[in-house]
């Protein structure tokens, strides 16, 4: 972590600005970040951009990925293997656990590549190393909001056809920030921990390519956690993206095991994780390019 430093008289003729290493661990200077919001914004456009450049169908491509996958699991889950979707329509069922779920997936996957993406721009001038990881959150967010209008679009369908549902407005408005914040932190918090250690121990990035399609497993994505046996439940419960999956569908759906103090919880793992990965990314980012 590097700091600008104010000059004095003298040396105000020569320098306006210099650059120097930290050296305690809480000497974050988030503020820097504000002072850099122009560049922030600038990361996120090129990575909402960039996504799907020089692609025929361009943006569509956010609609049709969230529907193929949910057709998917609807003919494999619900048709073929018959998993139980509480009663409710699987292609309702499967695009509230889904959409959630990339959102965080992604967040993950893409931070946990922070500095190995990223060390040909950081070794060559300096920003608070943080934007790149939170520019990342912030356009995978764009694309998420795009996603989920696709849920919209289908419980207003389904409502308009007579389907019984008891989408909870209230907790729509109330909640639906406040889960989306804990699945951007998580995803951030997690990544960066994983971006910070893959400096040096590089079977990370391995391991994270195909933990997070074995963690969705481990998720009430594609099954209901009313489903679970008991003795499972509480191992299932442990996972913090458990009370997040659910209570998505418990506001907007009306069926789900929302739980206060599984939510409490997902909040608390997203508080400890961020303030855990923020602290080591700021420990780890003064040397990694020894390292990377």
């Amino acid at each position: 972590m590097f700091q600008a430093v104010s000059m004095t008289s003298k040396d105000e003729k020569e320098w306006d600005l210099v650059i120097r290493p930290t050296s305690g661990w809480f000497q974050l200077h988030l503020r820097d970040l504000w002072h850099y919001r122009d560049l922030l914004r600038m990361f996120v456009w090129r990575d909402f951009v960039a996504v799907y450049k020089q692609t025929i169908l361009g943006p569509i491509w956010f609609f049709i990925q969230p529907l193929l996958t949910t057709a998917t699991f609807t003919i494999i889950f619900s048709g073929v293997a018959k998993i139980s979707t509480d009663g409710l329509p699987p292609l309702l069922f499967y695009l509230a656990g889904t959409t959630p779920w990339n959102y965080f997936a992604t967040c993950l996957t893409k931070t946990s590549t922070t500095f190995k993406d990223n060390a040909s721009l950081f070794g060559k001038v300096y920003f608070p190393r943080l934007i790149m990881p939170l520019s990342v959150v912030i356009s995978t967010l764009i694309q998420f909001v795009i996603q989920f209008a696709t849920l919209g679009v289908a419980l207003l369908w389904f409502l308009s056809k007579g389907i019984v549902l008891h989408p909870d407005v209230t907790g729509i408005i109330v909640g639906t920030p406040a889960l989306i914040l804990m699945l951007g932190g998580l995803g951030l918090g997690f990544g960066i921990i994983i971006s910070s250690l893959t400096t040096k121990y590089r079977d990370l990035a391995f391991l994270v390519a195909f933990g997070v399609q074995l963690a969705m497993y481990a998720t009430p994505v594609v099954y209901p956690l009313s489903s679970v046996p008991e003795k499972y439940r509480f191992w299932l419960s442990c996972n913090p993206m458990t009370g997040i999956i659910e209570s998505f569908r418990a506001i907007y759906l009306g069926q789900g095991f929302f739980s206060w103090p599984l939510l409490v919880y997902s909040g608390c793992v997203t508080a400890l994780a961020l303030l855990l990965g923020v602290l080591v990314f700021n420990r780890v980012e003064k040397n990694f390019m020894d390292t990377v």
